[in-house]
């Protein structure tokens, strides 16, 4: 029976050691003066306010006894930063950033959201069936002037109110220098 299992596995190594592959031509090499523009970057807070934002949301929370996870998100979802307090769970992390996207997505601060999913069944259905979103306050979105260029949002607190104070501690200690 060993020799019989032995000289299957030979010959079924062997059968594919012959096996033939077809190349596949790479495709030509298009100049750089042919390929479309690269998109502007997306809009956004400069790295330094990005982080002191998330610090500034930290410190207001903790001062709540609060241990918080934040993102701060630029105009096209892409995070800036995201920090969690000393303490926080994977949790709280991973919920700021789905408020801090879900406010920047439907352009209104998530506790708008949360009262508007109450009545709009529509709105809730399309929140609740993109796992990435949540609807409960805590994310507000970061603006000058008129034009949206992100969103800061706060998870892990014990009452989403709390989350949405800290996300706007956050955005007040910035928003003068934002450009």
């Amino acid at each position: 029976m060993k020799h019989v299992l032995t000289v299957l596995a030979v010959g079924f190594l062997g059968s594919t050691a012959f096996a033939q592959t077809t190349p596949v031509a790479a495709p030509p090499a298009t100049p750089a003066s042919a390929r479309a523009p690269a998109p502007p970057p997306a809009r956004g807070p400069e790295l330094t306010l990005a982080l002191e934002a998330a610090t500034t949301a930290i410190k207001a929370c903790t001062e709540r006894q609060q241990k918080i996870g934040v993102a701060v998100l630029d105009s096209a979802g892409a995070v800036k930063v995201l920090l969690s307090s000393d303490g926080a769970s994977a949790r709280g992390g991973a919920s700021g950033n789905a408020k801090a996207l879900t406010a920047l997505q439907f352009k209104e601060a998530t506790s708008v959201l949360q009262e508007k999913v109450k009545t709009d069944k529509d709105l809730a259905d399309k929140i609740a069936a993109d796992a990435k979103l949540n609807a409960r306050a805590g994310a507000v979105l970061i603006r000058v002037g008129e034009e949206v260029i992100g969103s800061i949002g706060v998870g892990g607190a014990r009452g989403s109110d709390v989350d949405e104070a800290c996300a706007v501690a956050g955005l007040q200690v910035v928003q003068s220098r934002l450009k």
